[in-house]
């Protein structure tokens, strides 16, 4: 066994975003109240005193890997910090107007009433990534360790199956796994309590749910990609304050999909298109469909003249609900969009990721009170999920996302229904089902002729309104050391050469918005075989979701590679 340096903490937060960042600044100020109600007899117990904490982060600094929208809801961050906008939080503008659009091929139609899951007038436009590295120096000034560039590559486990830890990534290794100049052994992170709050699809989440049974009983977590970019506009494109979201073009009605144009201070908006990555047709291209938005007339118009300055892509756990893991085990707690915690009706997340670190922490204070770091303590976070606004907002959303797998337009009836009845699934069974994406792709020999292998034939990237996806990760700031091991671990190559060019047509190298997959002809064997650019990648971790086999593992690079979100 490899002898590693073993660094003593009592509680690791594994992901720097606002899930654990909000956790941590509310950790240490619930055991300061604690101890100050036992200091004046209020409260009897065992004070807990100062205690260490860290906070691990695989981007080069706190916000390098934090993309959103975004539209916030400012409900959990008064309860953390009633006073944030004094502190200085990084607010870009309040939402002034609010507009649905319904796109067809070539015209727009204003939705006259604006539905009340998309009414967002008084809440914040923001730079999540900018919040998050704001909230980072807060956990600093606080004394918490935050370690940026320390990929957490393993969970560590003590003989009896009990969560104690994180293995941080090797530095230093070249790409056939030889250690380097620079070499650097990880470290162990040991903690008597770990939190994971590392997004959509965290890799240590997946191996936790699969070694630990947390999926158990429930529904299969369902994802959706946004992809975005950030434009300069001219003075009067688009007034700063007002937020649309779309239905429709360019979205097929058996596909998920919609966009958003979010008006910022200084003639900037933020503009993006989500799509359900639980789509049946092989040949969608989610970077493509963003592209082929911008094109609508209506969109065109608002970025005329525009010059695009930003790019990003990010999942989006999008189930809810019914697809929540069991939220602990011994040892462990998940807070975040790594459990489902997001609103897919209102398409927010932050306010519940940081709601549930909130609650994560106070879990953890009766935990350290106790002594006990055991599911005997730690159960008590999902009591207090449960009996929290965070059930009160998603409970009655539960069937939202599900519903649209049945298609747009019976979607849009069981929506409303759902609205008026507090989320009951009309029209199916009383618990809808969720259906993981990639058993929903279908293969091109099933679709009866229904593929659509012409879908972007006219789309043109002229790179002013429309842009390859080279270009875009140029503008996403992506930076890996390409003498390093790939963190895309494809498991059986010999699948996409054969069965999945046959069966599918090679989907990654659609389903991927950072041209990371190549299928490239090979003259010695005469077929087209994969290549993996794996330096291209955007951490966006659609390739380990939507893949049909399930062979593409997504695994922790080495600390610090990836893109650059800065103010995204």
């Amino acid at each position: 066994m490899i002898e590693r340096e073993q660094i003593e903490m009592d509680v690791v937060f594994v992901g720097a975003g606002p899930a654990n960042l909000a956790a941590a600044l509310h950790l240490k100020a619930e055991i300061g109240r604690h101890d100050e109600l036992i200091d004046r007899g209020i409260k009897h117990g065992r004070k807990i005193g100062e205690i260490e904490i860290a906070i691990v982060e695989k981007g080069s600094f706190v916000g390098a890997h934090i993309l959103s929208g975004a539209v916030m809801d400012p409900k959990a961050i008064r309860e953390l910090m009633p006073d944030f906008l004094e502190q200085g939080c990084p607010v870009d503008t309040v939402v002034t107007e609010d507009a649905a659009w319904y796109l067809t091929p070539s015209k727009m139609i204003n939705a006259p009433i604006v539905p009340p899951p998309l009414k967002n007038k008084g809440k914040y436009i923001l730079s999540l990534s900018k919040m998050c590295e704001w909230l980072g120096e807060k956990c600093e000034e606080a004394g918490i360790n935050i370690f940026p560039e320390f990929p957490a590559a393993e969970l560590l486990y003590d003989e009896n199956g009990r969560v104690i830890g994180v293995r941080t990534g090797d530095k230093g290794i070249d790409k056939e796994g030889h250690p380097k100049a620079n070499f650097e052994r990880g470290v162990e992170l040991l903690a008597k309590v770990t939190v994971l709050g590392e997004g959509s699809r965290g890799s240590l989440a997946k191996q936790a749910m699969q070694r630990l049974g947390l999926m158990e009983g429930k529904e299969p977590q369902v994802f959706s990609i946004g992809v975005k970019e950030l434009w300069e506009l001219p003075a009067g494109n688009f007034p700063e304050g007002k937020v649309v979201h779309t239905l429709g073009f360019p979205s097929d009605t058996q596909t998920y999909g919609g966009g958003w144009i979010y008006g910022m201070k200084n003639n900037v908006v933020s503009i993006g298109y989500v799509t359900g990555l639980d789509y049946v047709d092989p040949n969608i291209d989610p970077h493509a469909e963003f592209q082929k938005f911008k094109t609508h007339p209506a969109v065109a118009e608002v970025l005329r003249g525009g010059k695009m300055i930003k790019y990003g892509a990010k999942t989006i756990n999008a189930g809810g609900y019914w697809t929540m893991p069991k939220l602990y085990a011994d040892g462990l707690l998940m807070v975040g969009d790594s459990a489902s915690f997001l609103n897919g009706q209102r398409i927010k997340g932050i306010h519940t990721a940081m709601k549930s670190g909130m609650l994560a922490a106070e879990t953890i204070v009766g935990a350290l009170e106790h002594e006990d770091y055991t599911e005997t303590t730690l159960r008590h976070y999902d009591e207090k999920v449960n009996l929290s606004w965070i059930y009160d907002e998603l409970h009655p959303v539960r069937n939202f996302h599900a519903s649209f797998q049945k298609g747009r337009w019976s979607a849009l009836i069981n929506s409303g229904l759902q609205y008026l009845t507090k989320g009951l699934a009309w029209g199916f069974m009383p618990k809808e089902h969720h259906v993981a994406g990639h058993e929903r792709m279908a293969k091109l020999g099933e679709l009866n002729g229904n593929a659509d292998s012409e879908r972007y034939a006219e789309l043109k990237f002229d790179k002013e309104l429309t842009f390859d996806k080279v270009t875009d990760v140029f503008h996403a700031g992506v930076s890996h050391d390409e003498d390093q091991p790939s963190h895309l671990h494809v498991l059986d190559t010999e699948i996409c050469a054969t069965r999945c060019a046959e069966e599918y047509g090679n989907p990654c190298q659609r389903f991927c918005p950072a041209a990371v997959y190549e299928m490239e002809e090979n003259a010695a064997t005469g077929r087209r075989e994969l290549k993996v650019n794996f330096s291209n990648c955007v951490h966006c971790k659609t390739c380990d979701i939507a893949d049909p086999y399930q062979i593409i593992n997504w695994v922790t690079p080495e600390g610090g590679g990836g893109p650059n979100y800065k103010g995204m």
